[in-house]
């Protein structure tokens, strides 16, 4: 059992958790308009350059199967500490990688240290939490990490143009190390399923574990994955990479703003309804970039998908946390290895399309994708109140 109170007082995550999760979400999306950058100052193409990008993102995503079993096993915050200075050290190889096949490689190591922290943060608010103010205080932490995202693709581009690329990297490296620090003082807490082995096989042989987990690879591809290419979408237009960062940077606008509407929303609507809120979002900003890709029409786009990540992610996410309470730092890291999983396919196919001047048909088609996956998820959600009520 987690080592908490019957009835937490804790109704948001702890600032410290956030801030470590602010970096964690800087790092992992500040990446995308540095991209055709990336690929000019080192003699690459385009698709050899998003390697960087979805490399990062398998290693962010397989890792965390390891990282749940360990914060189950060892304690939340212990992990956290550790796979912080890790993730820093990766961070500043990155800056200082003299070729592409070096910084691919510096950057799959820091996508797993980085892995570590988001899943392993919203298990703690699991831990800490009520499960009555559980989404909301997710959806807390989920603006942390959205203005992470914001600042990543804001700042990164005009760095990037203004400075240099690899500067970019090196940024959330210095501040990993002092939320490492910040850290210090924590409660700990940590689950006890009976042993790692017994606390994975309890997770991987669960039916409901498995539906959330594959929902949430589907949603990383749709929504995570396909993200990452907008600002590429634009810069094929002959925009510059500062401009189409900061079109981008209104997925993280989006993400904090609709996440203030959760606590509100979440005790006037059923799951079920909010799932059907968010995912309608994404199909309709798919829609909208897949007519035409432009500064305007991506900045709509985006948006929209922050209002998917606030509604139909943070209620996937709350269904994580307690589908199976007793390994539920194991859960949350197979749904979040899922997630990143599927973004790093989503990237990787993708990136194909794009590359080949397709961006109208990856947008239309991803817009379809989400239509059934929202179907599906709000379905399976209603089959599962029914069984468990």
């Amino acid at each position: 059992m987690s080592e908490t109170p019957a009835d937490p007082p804790a109704t948001k995550p702890p600032s410290s958790i956030a801030a470590a999760a602010f970096v964690s979400s800087f790092d992992r999306f500040a990446v995308s308009p540095l991209l055709v950058l990336i690929a000019t100052d080192l003699g690459a193409s385009l698709t050899q350059s998003l390697a960087v990008a979805s490399l990062y993102y398998l290693a962010y995503g397989f890792s965390q199967p390891v990282w749940g079993v360990l914060s189950d096993r060892f304690g939340r915050v212990r992990l956290m500490r550790l796979t912080l200075i890790a993730a820093a050290i990766a961070g500043l190889a990155s800056a200082l990688a003299p070729g592409l096949i070096t910084l691919i490689i510096a950057r799959a190591f820091a996508g797993a240290f980085y892995g570590a922290i988001v899943p392993t943060s919203l298990t703690y608010v699991g831990d800490t939490v009520a499960e009555k103010h559980r989404q909301p205080a997710l959806a807390d932490l989920m603006a942390a990490i959205a203005i992470g995202t914001a600042l990543a693709t804001a700042a990164s581009g005009l760095i990037a143009d203004w400075l240099d690329w690899r500067i970019v990297f090196a940024v959330p490296a210095v501040l990993a190390v002092v939320c490492c620090f910040g850290l210090n003082g924590l409660r700990e807490t940590r689950s006890d399923g009976g042993g790692m082995l017994r606390t994975l096989w309890s997770a991987i042989s669960h039916r409901w574990v498995l539906l959330v987990v594959g929902l949430a690879f589907v949603e990383g591809a749709a929504v995570l994955g396909v993200l990452t290419l907008m600002a590429p979408a634009l810069q094929a237009q002959g925009v510059g990479a500062g401009p189409a960062g900061l079109a981008t940077a209104a997925y993280g606008l989006g993400v904090i703003v609709t996440s203030r509407m959760v606590r509100f929303l979440s005790t006037r609507l059923t799951m079920p309804r909010l799932m059907a809120l968010g995912g309608s979002t994404t199909v309709i900003g798919y829609a909208v970039v897949a007519v035409h890709v432009s500064i305007p029409t991506v900045f709509i786009a985006a948006a929209l998908l922050g209002a998917t990540w606030s509604f139909l992610h943070s209620s996937l996410q709350t269904w994580s946390t307690s589908v199976l309470p007793q390994a539920r730092g194991t859960v949350v890291s197979l749904f979040a290895g899922c997630l990143f999983g599927g973004s790093a396919l989503g990237a990787a196919a993708g990136g194909a399309v794009g590359a080949a001047a397709q961006w109208t048909v990856l947008f239309a088609s991803t817009a379809a994708v989400m239509l059934v996956l929202t179907v599906i998820t709000v379905l399976s959600r209603r089959a599962y109140e029914r069984r468990s009520g």
